[in-house]
């Protein structure tokens, strides 16, 4: 398909048919199961069919269905391997494209909001779109003064189609639930129609993007694209090269993966502490792993006195990918956390590690993961809570799908305790996105195979986190008492010999500026979904 599929009734008559679908594959499942076959091997294949149809048609409407398509891309590591595999190329498609619309159209929106003569603001401009996503395409150009840059055009009627399709997958999201186990999907989408209006806001967008940038500016570790220009429907910013994270998924070498994870890590615990806002997109076709300035110049000079191909080549000729840098796009959402993340988190994960089960339970009750009206075991919350935080018990920890597999089917299972106790668990709204980008940046780490330090990105970025971890220091024994002439004679020479300390200047709190805001529309409450539910 060309163009979006903006009519309500042909969007809703293609979602309408998946419920159908799953529907006719479930009577096909419970027919082959009479038959005689196992029902772990029938759910598989239900399972695959049903992934083939869903992220088919995701993907051919964009709007909310392919950012729904997205959202749930990230977690294909929790499927299992016989499954996943089949159709996880269909997955990256989602994460990094999608049908383009016609050039007439990108032309449309660019007179209307630019103006007649919009090309003078540009030397190139290219209209096949380098990348397009659920509600606009990104073309690459050179602007007038010689910047190469990204610009990013709304689909028109992209709104309308954002709410309808997420308004209608929400009628259904119970029968997409074997697609991820252990996952709620019907609060992911209630999250994600929530923020619709954010999503839409360019302007939002580009704040977001120029304070990050302004952040981490001189950062040896991460890049975030500069805002050249922004109006209603067109978002222009710097250009960015680099490997997308889904290549490095696909083909990185142990140490791209390893370096891709780390640098995640650090910037989802880094970006609330140093920007107040939290990232929310963490989607494999958002980030790029960049060499260091100093070697894509050297690539440069290669290509130009070699084959086409010779600047990839270089930057990965040394095999050193210890100074390699992440890059950053799409801050179409964000949560606004003025304090950076709750401090709740890292001091009920400390003492989570610590095995302190009554206050773990206390401080879940009173930030309102255990509703008043349910009693739970606090040894039992414990159990439940360990394996899912064993990536920050080790110095080191390496993410793989199978890890992932595990937890997921611990806690989809009917029949395990871990099940019974998280549907009994609530979700505040108020940590609600903070908890799918958590989860969401588990299952690029997953999809990685990543060995990553989590624990020292905690322990630097984590309010509530270090402070337990170190070990209390000892009470000094009191010191002997001495004859009085020894003690004037000391007293004397400490004096002489030490200038007294300079006061420490009062520190003023930060105050929430008005991208530090909090969002207005709250998502509702899920239920039983806690980490890793």
């Amino acid at each position: 398909m060309s163009d979006l599929p903006r009519k309500a009734v042909t969007r809703t008559a293609k979602l309408a048919a998946l419920p159908l679908g799953f529907a006719g594959r479930a009577t096909w499942g419970l027919g082959k199961r009479i038959g005689g076959r196992s029902a772990e091997i029938v759910a598989r294949e239900v399972q695959q069919r049903t992934a083939d149809q869903l992220f088919k048609v995701l993907g051919e409407l964009k709007g909310g269905a392919m950012k729904l398509g997205q959202a749930l891309s990230v977690f294909e590591s929790a499927l299992p391997e016989d499954v996943a595999g089949p159709y996880r190329a269909a997955l990256t498609k989602l994460q990094e494209a999608a049908p383009p619309m016609p050039t007439r159209t990108v032309h449309g929106v660019l007179a209307e909001r630019l103006g007649e003569h919009w090309q003078d603001l540009f030397v190139e401009f290219e209209d096949r779109p380098a990348a397009a996503a659920s509600i606009g395409q990104v073309h690459r150009a050179v602007w007038h003064d010689g910047r190469d840059v990204a610009v990013k055009v709304q689909y028109p009627g992209a709104g309308d189609a954002l709410l309808s399709d997420l308004t209608q997958l929400g009628r259904f999201a119970r029968l997409l639930g074997p697609l991820v186990p252990g996952m709620d999907i019907k609060p992911l989408i209630t999250e994600l129609r929530d923020r619709v209006s954010e999503e839409l806001d360019y302007a939002l967008e580009a704040r977001a993007q120029s304070e990050h940038a302004a952040e981490f500016a001189d950062d040896p570790d991460v890049v975030i694209p500069g805002v050249v220009h922004q109006c209603e429907q067109v978002l222009v910013t710097e250009w960015m090269e680099g490997t997308p994270l889904s290549e490095v998924i696909a083909d990185g070498t142990p140490e791209q993966r390893n370096r891709a994870g780390q640098l995640l890590a650090r910037f989802l615990f880094s970006g609330p502490a140093r920007t107040g806002l939290l990232h929310a997109d963490p989607h494999p076709g958002n980030f790029r792993l960049l060499p260091p300035p100093d070697r894509i110049a050297d690539s440069v000079e290669a290509a130009e006195s070699a084959d086409d191909g010779a600047a990839d080549e270089s930057f990965t000729a040394s095999g050193d990918f210890g100074d390699w840098r992440l890059g950053v796009l799409d801050f179409g959402t964000v949560d606004r956390l003025p304090e950076g993340l709750p401090r709740p988190i890292g001091d009920a994960l400390r003492m989570t590690l610590s095995g302190q089960a009554e206050e773990v339970y206390e401080m879940l009750r009173e930030e309102g993961f255990v509703k008043d009206s349910i009693e739970l075991d606090p040894d039992a919350v414990l159990d439940y809570l360990l394996p899912i935080i064993e990536p920050a018990q080790a110095e080191e920890f390496t993410f793989s799908r199978s890890w992932l597999r595990t937890q997921a089917a611990r806690i989809a299972d009917p029949r395990s305790p871990a099940h019974q106790l998280g549907k009994q668990l609530n979700l505040p709204p108020s940590y609600l996105l903070i908890h799918r980008v958590t989860l969401s940046t588990i299952g690029v780490l997953c999809q990685l195979n990543a060995t990553v330090r989590l624990r020292d990105e905690l322990e630097n970025w984590l309010p509530g986190f270090a402070s337990a971890l170190e070990p209390e220091l000892e009470p000094e024994p009191e010191p002997k008492p001495k004859p009085e002439s020894e003690s004037e004679s000391e007293s004397e020479q400490v004096t002489e010999s030490e200038p007294a300390p300079e006061p420490v200047p009062e520190q003023k709190s930060g105050s929430g500026s008005e991208s530090g805001a909090k969002s207005e529309s709250e998502p509702e409450p899920g239920e039983g979904a806690v980490v890793g539910a």
